[in-house]
């Protein structure tokens, strides 16, 4: 299979993080020939950052195999519905039901340690006369909730360099739900403290995704880049034409 033959892999970062966070599979995928986007996540609210990553998808010519990490899950669940999209690969998260939300998601299982850590700020919302709200993970907690298997001096500045997710995002609800047209792979992080492991696995058994479980934080694409690499390759061998 030529380079352009293969599919373009599309990274979706999550809440409290970037595209940084793919930082350790982006050279490996290249090296192996695939394209790679990792979009800048907007991260206001799940129906406009699923907007916003189906407008790149759409505009990238031949096939598309997109990978969500954490509240990316979420996005591709939405956005996953373009034509060009072959797959679905979900990496410690969300793969919401149509008509459902995060919180309504989260709210069936017990909270993990993410839930006494957050922190809310306001930010000015233009044209609004009413501030949004932000969430952020407490600076000090960062490491142990989001990343405790990783280098602590990246976990460090991954702490102070997050990018917040709008509070709205917890509530929207997902109108659609890709997986149930595209085969999808799901990841679950078992030392996860960010999203209960058992959110994770019970959104990929009903949508009846190919699951494998990983012995890590939830940041698993920088404790465990090997284990993520293998995933989606396994998603690029079996959606290739």
């Amino acid at each position: 299979m030529s380079r352009s033959d293969k599919p373009t892999v599309v990274l979706v970062h999550g809440a409290f993080a970037d595209a940084s966070s793919f930082a350790r599979i982006i050279p490996e995928l290249i090296a192996r020939g695939l394209n790679v986007v990792a979009p800048a996540v907007p991260n206001r609210s799940l129906l406009g950052d699923s907007a916003y990553v189906a407008s790149i998808v759409r505009q990238i010519p031949g096939p598309v195999v997109l990978v969500g990490h954490s509240y990316g899950g979420a996005v591709i669940t939405v956005a996953g519905v373009e034509d060009n999209v072959r797959a679905l690969v979900y990496l410690a998260g969300y793969a919401l039901e149509e008509g459902e939300s995060l919180g309504e998601l989260q709210g069936g299982f017990p909270d993990s340690d993410l839930a006494s850590a957050l922190v809310y700020t306001s930010f000015p919302i233009e044209g609004s006369p009413s501030p949004g709200t932000d969430v952020t993970v407490q600076i000090d907690k960062f490491p142990s909730v989001f990343a405790a298997d990783v280098d602590p001096r990246l976990a460090s500045v991954l702490a102070v360099s997050q990018r917040p997710l709008a509070a709205q995002a917890f509530s929207e609800k997902a109108p659609t739900a890709a997986w149930k047209a595209k085969p999808s792979w799901g990841l679950v992080a078992t030392a996860d403290h960010t999203i209960n492991p058992d959110v994770e696995r019970f959104g990929y058994q009903r949508a009846g995704m190919t699951t494998v479980e990983v012995d890590s934080s939830h940041l698993v694409m920088l404790a465990h880049p090997e284990r993520v690499i293998e995933l989606i390759e396994e998603a690029v061998r079996a959606t290739a034409h």
